[in-house]
């Protein structure tokens, strides 16, 4: 069985459709202060906070579980600036009570939603599983030490994961069954649709000034399901008995704010305001991965690589949804 951590939330809900598409046993774990119940399309669902032990304990007690993959994490940049306790707290106490969980109960596999913001700005592009690990914001800290703690529980108990370093997740599932709903959303291409959709005036694009072609952050975007599509390729990996390591998952294509503002336009038939604010902190100039590694180890090809075909996806999602899961 397939332990799925925070699988009522963007990508984990995502994962379970597909894992069970594939005909894999899943239980979900979650505690759905971000997630949504009706997210989950199916497996068993139990209920229950990362950072507790005896609810850990409880799920690996019940079931066989095989290998885990964690999308249990805090994700919003901007937020961890503010609030950095907060995000060490979930993050990194969260993945210590989860190694230790799978320690106690045998459980050797792991797959972690790691990120690009633990690379900071970047040295060289496009960045590499090479690049040095320098984050500029605290989300980006918290990955990083998460990343090192699977590897020293790696190396003393036996434990072998996958870190995916994914950049920007987008889209939505093709079907129009699942999308991105987060309260409150940061993220750049649901703002973007919701201005179009008149449930915000504008979309703020936080810095003009950039070293870049039009002034604005560039960043790498990568759909959904391409991401769940690598999460299973490692788990194939994984029961093949392969060793421990990390990959990008990203398109190898930078789009700046204001390119993804203009596709959205493309997509959505009709202008959409904008509104500058100053620069966030934390916020790199540029991020493009290289992914050639996923793809010559995983075997692994985005399907969904077109940025206006990713806009579509979560497009058409919140048309059908315009209050997310909210009934």
């Amino acid at each position: 069985m397939i332990l799925v951590v925070g699988g009522a939330g963007y990508i984990g809900s995502h994962m379970v459709k597909l894992l069970l598409q594939k005909g894999e046993q899943v239980v979900v774990f979650d505690n759905f202060s971000t997630g949504h119940r009706q997210a989950i399309v199916g497996g068993i669902v139990e209920e229950g906070d990362l950072r507790d032990p005896d609810a850990l304990h409880r799920v690996f007690r019940r079931y066989p579980i095989e290998c885990v993959m964690h999308f249990a994490a805090f994700i919003f940049a901007g937020e961890s600036m503010r609030e950095p306790a907060r995000y060490y707290e979930n993050n990194v106490l969260g993945c210590f009570r989860l190694l230790e969980a799978m320690r106690a109960h045998e459980v050797q596999h792991i797959i972690f939603s790691s990120t690009a913001a633990v690379y900071g700005e970047p040295e060289r592009l496009p960045i590499s599983e090479e690049h040095p690990l320098r984050p500029t914001n605290a989300y980006g800290e918290t990955k990083r030490v998460m990343e090192g703690m699977l590897r020293w529980y790696g190396q003393a108990y036996g434990i072998r994961s996958v870190a995916l370093r994914y950049f920007n997740a987008a889209g939505a599932d093709p079907d129009g069954e699942l999308g991105e709903d987060h309260r409150p959303e940061e993220h750049l291409i649901p703002l973007v649709l919701f201005t179009a959709m008149g449930k915000r005036e504008a979309v703020s694009v936080f810095g003009k000034d950039y070293d870049t072609p039009d002034g604005t952050c560039v960043r790498d975007y990568i759909h959904v399901m391409d991401l769940c599509e690598a999460h299973y390729l490692a788990l194939r990996q994984l029961r093949s008995g392969a060793s421990s390591t990390v990959y990008n998952l990203g398109n190898g294509q930078g789009y700046s704010v204001l390119e993804v503002i203009r596709a959205a336009e493309q997509v959505v038939g009709k202008p959409i305001r904008v509104h500058y604010a100053p620069r966030r902190a934390g916020d790199p100039a540029r991020l493009v991965a290289s992914a050639e590694k996923a793809r010559r180890e995983l075997n692994w090809q985005p399907r969904y690589s077109d940025l206006a075909t990713m806009i579509e996806h979560a497009y058409r999602w919140f048309l059908k949804h315009p209050e997310g899961y909210a009934k």
